[in-house]
């Protein structure tokens, strides 16, 4: 398209802007349909307005466009004019303040119509959009002949997204740009929670299928903004928005369109004053949740469609089930996991070059971002993807000798639980599963030690080690499970976590090894609630045989369900005395402190044989107790100076050794299920709005305010 024009100036005190306003969005929204090559189109996005029309206008416009655009097709012409206007935005040495107004001024206006027809569309295959432009109009003739308007239109944008820096002048379009990209890939909310064949998505879609080069691009560029957080200038007199500083046609439908809009960001994030809040960054943050949704997304294989051997993925590698859906690859989740460190190429120092572009960035300067940001929950769901999917940064991290930089926000979260949503948890408790699986991890938490945990309030903790925090708010997290949330699949994690950790336990703290023993007292107790209840309702004789069954079925599975449990803990106080009792004198006083605690179990059958070993060291420890002569009673110090003393001559006589048990995470089947609508419930969360009546990829709650946007008439 060559250079953009010079923006005319429309009078200086304004006067003629608001008609001229006025006329080009009746002409956008009418049922005229103007070509590409008209001018209309550089007119439409050159002014420079201050008009602001109320929210019903704003609708009116919506729908009156939606009505014509069958005819006009407006919108696919203002998304190619998007395109040029990208590329004006590139081809120059220095870019004009004209050609950044031009190219935000049309990202702003197509999302805002396509977000209106998205939420309203009637057909599952989008044919509300429009996009079959006839490619032999005038002005199409640069227009690839072999490209949809969808697939030029992500081209476009992911191209400049990733190869485009962020600058004091491009960071306003760079903005715009992903607040677009969520726009365009909303069309999953209007999905169900299961991907199907018939699904369609046409502009993520697109995405999926461009070049290696630009996907590795696009992820490196989101992964950059994560962890540099620009900040965008908080004035709006910047000379993008109009010749004369005053704001442009982004500010026309101002705060009016609210709710119909994503984040009205002028009045939202640049016409306000700076604050405490000034580390946030909306582009950082914007980058991140349009990662999370490139990367989660999966796109079936149609039944039509041949499964290509090379590139596919799998919903569950190890399940036999022959309907389980297959996945095209996604290329941009790819490129995440095969992403390196900048200071370390894994493929110099072993001599396989990668296939393709590969993401390199700073480990490091990733991981202290990741520590600052965690309290997001989009932070924690892109440290998971990390730490899940990428082998170079999992070993990264678990090579960290400041392991507290995660480690802390995450403890600190779970020490909050009733604060954060239960997704969330699981999300933090798989992280410490993953990590907790290598042996490395799990004893370099033990010799870290954290000065204070100013976040505890039931008691000060000074000097203790990460590996004794971690064993205390695990704790903490199943009690607060057991009275709130009743999560098995909770619990479970908890204490996979902790049995991982036992067999490296070194110098685990006095209020640990206490809270270990009470973890044990309080199951056992719920236990024999649960096994007397079940005795009871068995010697009762109730009439309706029916109703007993059940309730004795209930029962019986929350009986068995405690009963592992029981074991698991028995499993993972047996771990600490079998491999680590000499480094550990206070789980012994622990264990000598509360011993009657495991006497209702001694001749459990369930039990007994892991009792065995517990009793050993009791009786090795009480057996030096009684030979002691002592002046006057016990003391704690006395106890303690005493196990000290027989742990250092503590050989392991007489203790049965068994399989340690180590626990590793896996996805469940159907992973997507999971992870689409949550990285949409986040996004929802941050101020995205949707018309609630249109979202199908998961249940919402519809209030009588949420629906005028399907409901207006023109």
């Amino acid at each position: 398209m060559g250079a953009a024009p010079s923006t005319p100036r429309l009078g200086e005190a304004g006067a003629a802007s608001p008609g001229a306003a006025e006329q080009m969005f009746a002409a956008l929204v009418g049922g005229k349909a103007y070509p590409v090559s008209s001018e209309f189109w550089r007119q439409l996005l050159e002014l420079p307005l201050t008009l602001h029309w109320p929210r019903d206008r704003v609708l009116q416009a919506c729908h009156a466009f939606a009505q014509n655009n069958y005819q006009t097709k407006h919108l696919a012409k203002i998304l190619i004019h998007l395109v040029w206007c990208l590329q004006d935005c590139t081809s120059a040495s220095s870019v004009s303040y004209g050609a950044y107004r031009k190219a935000i001024n049309a990202a702003y206006i197509s999302s805002i119509f396509l977000k209106f027809i998205i939420e309203n569309a009637k057909a599952d295959n989008w044919q509300e959009l429009c996009l079959d432009i006839d490619k032999d109009e005038k002005g199409m003739e640069t227009f690839p002949s072999d490209q949809s308007v969808e697939y030029f239109l992500m081209k476009g944008v992911l191209k400049y997204i990733g190869s485009v820096d962020v600058s004091p002048e491009s960071c306003y379009l760079h903005h715009e740009l992903l607040n677009l990209m969520l726009v365009l890939m909303s069309t999953q909310l209007c999905s169900g929670p299961s991907p199907e064949p018939k699904d369609v998505h046409p502009f993520i879609d697109a995405a999926m299928h461009q070049d290696s080069s630009i996907v590795a691009l696009v992820v490196q560029k989101l992964l950059l903004n994560f962890v540099k957080r620009p900040q965008i200038p908080l004035n709006g007199s910047h000379p993008i928005f109009s010749d004369d500083g005053g704001p442009g046609v982004l500010q026309r439908v101002g705060s009016a369109a609210a709710n119909l809009v994503l984040l009205p960001y002028y009045t939202f994030n640049y016409l306000v004053s700076a604050s405490a809040e000034g580390a946030t960054s909306q582009l950082a943050d914007n980058s991140l949740v349009v990662l999370l949704i490139l990367i989660h997304y999966r796109k079936c294989i149609s039944t039509n469609e041949s499964i290509p051997t090379d590139s596919i993925y799998m919903s569950d590698s190890n399940t036999n089930v022959k309907d389980a859906p297959a996945f095209h690859e996604n290329p941009y989740c790819r490129a995440l996991n095969n992403a390196n460190d900048i200071q370390f190429d894994r493929a110099d120092v072993e001599g396989n070059a990668q296939n393709g572009p590969i993401v390199r960035l700073s480990f490091a300067s990733l991981f202290d971002a990741l520590g600052t940001c965690l309290k997001d929950e989009s932070s924690v769901l892109l440290l998971y993807s990390l730490v899940h999917g990428n082998c170079n940064f999992q070993e990264y991290v678990l090579v960290r000798t400041d392991l507290d930089t995660l480690l802390m926000p995450i403890l600190e979260m779970l020490y909050n639980a009733s604060r954060k949503s239960s997704n969330q948890i699981y999300m933090l408790l798989i992280i410490l599963l993953i990590l907790s699986q290598d042996s490395t991890f799990n004893a370099c938490v033990h010799k870290l030690v954290v000065p204070t945990v100013p976040w505890y309030q039931e008691r000060l903790m000074h000097q203790t080690s990460l590996g004794s925090l971690m064993v205390v708010i695990l704790i903490r997290t199943i009690k607060y499970n057991l009275s709130k949330l009743r999560d098995v699949y909770l619990h479970t994690n908890c204490l996979a976590i902790l049995a991982n950790m036992a067999p490296h336990v070194h110098r685990l703290s006095a209020y640990a090894s206490q809270r270990l023993v009470s973890l044990f007292d309080m199951l056992s107790r719920k236990y024999a609630k649960l096994a007397e209840l079940k005795n009871d309702k068995a010697l009762k004789v109730i009439s309706d045989q029916m109703e007993t069954d059940l309730i004795s079925d209930d029962m019986s599975t929350e009986l068995h369900i405690y009963t592992d449990f029981l074991r698991i803990v028995l499993e993972i106080i047996n771990a600490i005395l079998t491999y680590a009792l000499p480094r550990n004198p206070e789980v012994v006083y622990a264990i000598l402190h509360r011993q009657e605690v495991f006497e209702p179990f001694k001749n459990h059958p369930r039990f007994n044989e892991l009792l065995e070993n517990i009793y050993t060291v009791l009786d090795f420890f009480n057996s030096r107790m009684d030979m002691q002569q002592l002046d006057g009673e016990w003391s704690v110090d006395k106890v303690l100076e005493l196990i000290n003393k027989h742990c250092r001559s503590w050989r392991g006589e007489g203790m049965k050794m068994f399989t340690q048990l180590r626990f590793t995470y896996e996805q469940e089947s159907h992973p997507e299920e999971f992870f689409i609508p949550y990285a949409w419930r986040l996004i929802l969360s941050r101020g995205f709005s949707f018309n609630p009546g249109a979202i199908n990829l998961f249940p919402v709650e519809i209030h009588v305010d949420d629906t005028p946007s399907s409901v207006q008439k023109v």
